[in-house]
């Protein structure tokens, strides 16, 4: 297994388990942050779904691009919900490195799509 599938998992199971377990960790975060309940289950909808595509791309691999980065901006969204409440550095950790592996796995997965 690579190392880009098995951030793709990583990704995905991380993504899976805070908006399905933990997800009322998720709904007190977005209150903090003012945003609403419309957009939350939106953007919760939306990660579960680039997590599936993430999955399926180890299947196939032409799913995986777009999903990859569309779950980067997402989390760059998340460090600015972060920052914007002024949250210790601590609470940045996990978006910042599922960012850091969802640009990973994008850049690997255009690069095994160009050859």
């Amino acid at each position: 297994m690579t190392w880009s599938a098995v951030a793709q998992v990583v990704i995905a199971a991380s993504v899976l388990f805070v908006w399905i377990v933990r997800l009322e960790n998720v709904e007190r975060e977005f209150v903090e942050y003012g945003i609403p309940p419309l957009i939350r289950n939106a953007v919760g909808a939306t990660k579960i779904a680039l997590a599936t595509l993430l999955l399926a791309g180890l299947r196939h691999p032409d799913l995986v691009p777009v999903p990859a980065v569309v779950m980067a901006l997402l989390m760059l969204a998340a460090l600015v919900a972060h920052w914007r409440v002024r949250h210790a550095w601590q609470r940045y950790v996990p978006a910042s490195v599922l960012m850091i592996l969802s640009v990973g796995v994008a850049a690997s997965a255009v690069d095994g799509l160009r050859r």
